[in-house]
């Protein structure tokens, strides 16, 4: 069974997408809701928790689509830290793969916020690319949440926009 909810935040519209007792999508934009299920509901909590600054990680069932490569990426997504950032480069190298191939599965995870690839950044000191919300500013915005959580916020005058 597929559910979905539709929820308001800082950076716009959500829509949560659940199926069989997991998360499956979170994309920008009012979608369809249906009716609400225990874990959308709980969802919507966390997320709200974490724009309010209350939450800084989440522990949701998660069945994000993808390749087994792409799940791997995901999986070291949610590794990095509230408040912290990792270079492509640095998960490629971890990875045993490229950075171009972390950043194209970066830009296929299909749960962004949850999954914090706003938290991947060029070695550059550029932000990268970003397919949520407004792009590069959602990205910024939501870095700059992050660090206002009381978290070193010294490196945030590096990044720029692409």
């Amino acid at each position: 069974m597929t559910a979905s909810m539709v929820i308001e935040s800082p950076v716009g519209m959500l829509t949560l997408t659940e199926r069989d007792g997991a998360l499956i999508s979170l994309t920008w934009g009012a979608g369809r809701s249906s009716d609400a299920t225990d874990l959308l509901r709980r969802a919507a909590q966390d997320i709200e928790a974490y724009f309010s600054g209350d939450l800084n990680i989440f522990d949701l069932p998660l069945a994000p689509q993808g390749t087994d490569f792409q799940k791997r990426v995901y999986r070291a997504m949610q590794a990095i830290p509230f408040g912290a950032t990792r270079s492509y480069g640095d998960l490629a190298a971890d990875l045993g793969s490229a950075a171009r191939a972390v950043g194209g599965a970066c830009g296929s995870n299909p749960i962004p916020i949850v999954i914090p690839c706003h938290r991947v950044v060029a070695a550059s000191g550029r932000l990268g690319g970003f397919s949520g919300g407004q792009g590069a500013s959602t990205k910024t915005w939501l870095l700059r949440h992050e660090d206002a959580q009381g978290l070193d916020t010294h490196g945030m005058q590096q990044f720029s926009l692409l």
